[in-house]
């Protein structure tokens, strides 16, 4: 016991955060310097990179490193200090003037930048989130929304965005996303008239993500063709509008249009996004199997995915067989899982593609077999099996989905000969449809690329170069090591 009494009464070195305090503050101050050399000289860029290396060293944040960095970019006693200050947890005294002796001196009579001070609420807003105090994260992302909206400048857009998707978050984590609907709704139209394009497409998705949560499936569509065109100023956000447009084709039954939105959206995912690409994956799974067609097992043993795409590799092996008992068993094996990913719905609708695919198995193995060995095939349960045989076997041919005839008086199913598929347009089409995908992924691609203005009329200078070179290379180690929680 004495030996504990006297460790706590050991007093803290004078220097107890120096372990991780000075670095991070450090690479704070730097960001700070960033964003008002980006300010003053109207270069966007600056802001989107000044984000990443905040989203770098986002894990290290902790409160007294905050409130150090509120005090060097902030002026002390304003409003937005005080508030920002309200919402971290009280720190020791001493290591407060650890952090405030080294830059008070330094911020003592600036006026600070509007894109600083917004910086500034979204470091806290992240901090809060992080810290999973949820309720305090809510009335800090009101606090900064209602600040943006009196900011107009275009430096300020990519802090805004972050901070839309923050704001919303926050009350989705507490359960009040529909509280905020109408408010994202004003700050869409607001976007719209002072042309923030990344903003709009922010808002967009929010605004999807709060209908489809509720699913408001007609809601979401209506305000997706209505917005304006989406132009993809971001990957990020033209993956999630992508994801979105998906699930809204597939609850309308425009399975072709879905699973080339979902496929669009797991290609362009970042790397790092694993629950996200796993999401796209499950929806696209499930539409490749309601449009007839088997996904191949690649899918489901992608890196990092096996485990969460399990019950729909069961499920995908119940429809290639055809067999409705499998199909049953593997739908309630996986209820909780499907009801959880919000699929149960699709699935039932898979339950005629079941029975289609065993009919056409039967076709293609017996050249005749009567109604009640199809019935008792396919494992009909219900009160008039062979009667139920027959109509499924009649709208079969009517879809073109086999190629029989149906001998009502005799109670048999006549399969026809199949014949040379070379000799019909199916391999035209398929090969059509691959020449579409490559032709325009290819324009995709094109379209995607990025130039420095004016290149072509100012020849760089070599300190420019070095700069850029060592720019672009600090870039790409931090997009390699960027964390990609907002997915």
């Amino acid at each position: 016991m004495t030996q504990d009494v006297e460790m706590k009464e050991q007093p803290a070195p004078s220097n107890s955060l120096s372990s991780f305090s000075p670095s991070t503050l450090h690479h704070l101050k730097e960001i700070a310097s960033l964003i008002e050399t980006g300010a003053y000289a109207r270069e966007v860029r600056r802001i989107v990179r000044a984000v990443r290396l905040t989203m770098a060293i986002r894990r290290k944040l902790k409160a007294p490193v905050l409130s150090a960095f509120l005090n060097f970019a902030l002026p002390p006693g304003s409003e937005a200090h005080s508030r920002l200050s309200s919402y971290l947890p009280k720190e020791d005294e001493h290591d407060m003037e650890v952090d405030t002796a080294t830059s008070s001196l330094q911020a003592s009579a600036k006026h600070p930048l509007p894109e600083l001070e917004i910086y500034c609420y979204l470091l806290v807003l992240i901090f809060l989130i992080d810290q999973k105090k949820y309720n305090e994260a809510k009335a800090c992302s009101s606090a900064s929304i209602a600040r943006l909206k009196n900011v107009n400048r275009r430096t300020v857009d990519v802090l805004a965005a972050r901070l839309y998707f923050y704001y919303s978050l926050s009350y989705e984590l507490t359960g009040d996303l529909a509280e905020i609907r109408g408010n994202l709704l004003a700050l869409h139209r607001i976007a719209t008239l002072r042309h923030d394009e990344l903003g709009q497409e922010t808002l967009l998705n929010l605004l999807l993500r709060n209908y489809l949560h509720y699913n408001l499936y007609d809601q979401a569509e209506k305000l997706r063709s209505k917005a304006p065109r989406f132009e993809a100023h971001s990957n990020h956000q033209f993956c999630r509008y992508l994801f979105y447009l998906g699930k809204i084709r597939t609850i309308q039954l425009e399975y072709t249009d879905a699973k080339e939105a979902l496929l669009q959206a797991a290609r362009k995912a970042p790397v790092a996004a694993l629950g996200f690409r796993v999401q796209c994956n499950k929806w696209a799974i499930i539409v490749r199997l309601l449009l007839g067609e088997i996904p191949e097992r690649t899918i489901f043993m992608q890196k990092g995915m096996e485990k969460a795409l399990r019950p729909y590799f069961e499920l995908t092996n119940a429809v290639r067989i055809g067999d409705l008992e499998l199909f049953r068993s593997v739908a309630e094996k996986f209820s909780g899982t499907f009801s959880s990913d919000q699929t149960h719905n699709l699935i039932v609708r898979l339950r005629h593609n079941v029975i289609r695919t065993g009919l056409r198995n039967i076709s293609i193995s017996y050249s005749r077999i009567s109604l009640a060995d199809v019935a008792k095939k396919l494992r009909l349960d219900s009160a008039n099996p062979v009667a139920d045989a027959e109509s499924i076997v009649a709208k079969a041919i009517r879809d073109g989905a086999i190629d029989a005839i149906l001998d009502h008086a005799n109670g048999w199913m006549l399969s026809k000969e199949t014949g040379d598929i070379y000799s019909t347009n199916e391999p035209q089409i398929a090969f059509n449809s691959r020449i579409a995908f490559c032709l325009n992924m290819h324009n995709e691609a094109v379209r995607a690329l990025r130039f420095p203005p004016n290149s072509h009329k100012e020849k760089e200078s070599a300190e420019k170069r070095r700069e850029r070179q060592q720019q672009e290379q600090e870039l790409a180690k931090h997009i390699a090591e960027e964390d990609d929680d907002e997915f």
